[in-house]
């Protein structure tokens, strides 16, 4: 098919397609099945402090000297988050009353995305700053290189896969940002006792370490998305 949008459905394409993004896109729902099963195996353990998830997000708090933060429930499943705009940790039903170990573990993990920002922590300031890029990116970056592309305008290529590049860059930045907040996490826990042998943290550690691979596949998807239209691009300016 010459020209135009026609290459996208060529064999090359294809091709690409096989190769980069469908194990990338496979590694993705094998993290997310991952997380699900390591959250419901642990969310039936309870520990033996008998604290809540929301109890354990506010021991965090207290280890780092944090006033301002709310704790509030929040509806849906492994739908727990920090959001820094209002400072509220919104805990998913399964996790704010549940004395589970994956309760305390994915909370206290929230918690630390909220140490993070009291403390200043610099990867979480460079994912901040990439993000309103990659929003761009995410909505106008294929659509420009595609214009680019249509109507022969190199630059325009190349600004709009420079532009879809934040997409990824996003998610590399977002990778020690969770691992920290994890590591922050599992660090109070222990110290502080919230889970109290070290058969209870090992789930814990499971339970984090699952949710930290969905991260590294989001990561590959996006690398996987990148390399195949930069070729594609590439391959296209040349015929």
């Amino acid at each position: 098919m010459p020209g135009g949008y026609g290459y996208f459905y060529g064999s090359n394409s294809t091709f690409l397609y096989i190769v980069l993004v469908i194990p990338a896109f496979i590694l993705s729902i094998i993290a997310q099945a991952a997380v699900k099963r390591a959250f419901n195996t642990f969310s039936g353990v309870y520990s033996k402090s008998g604290y809540s998830g929301a109890q354990a997000a506010e021991a965090v708090l207290r280890y780092y000297n944090i006033t301002n933060v709310k704790i509030e429930m929040c509806s849906g499943k492994l739908s727990d988050h920090y959001d820094p705009r209002t400072n509220v940790i919104r805990l998913s039903e399964a996790v704010y009353s549940s004395t589970s170990i994956a309760a305390i573990g994915v909370a206290c993990h929230e918690a630390g995305h909220a140490a993070q920002y009291a403390n200043s922590y610099l990867p979480i300031k460079i994912r901040n700053a990439i993000l309103p890029v990659c929003r761009i990116g995410s909505y106008a970056g294929i659509p420009l290189a595609v214009l680019g592309l249509v109507f022969s305008i190199q630059p325009l290529v190349s600004i709009g896969l420079f532009l879809y590049a934040f997409i990824m860059l996003f998610q590399l930045a977002t990778l020690p940002v969770e691992l920290n907040a994890s590591r922050r996490a599992l660090s109070v826990i222990e110290e502080t006792g919230l889970l109290r042998d070290e058969r209870e943290l090992n789930g814990a550690k499971k339970v984090l370490r699952a949710a930290a691979s969905t991260y590294v596949a989001a990561l590959a998807v996006s690398l996987a998305n990148l390399l195949r239209l930069i070729v594609m691009f590439n391959n296209r300016r040349r015929r």
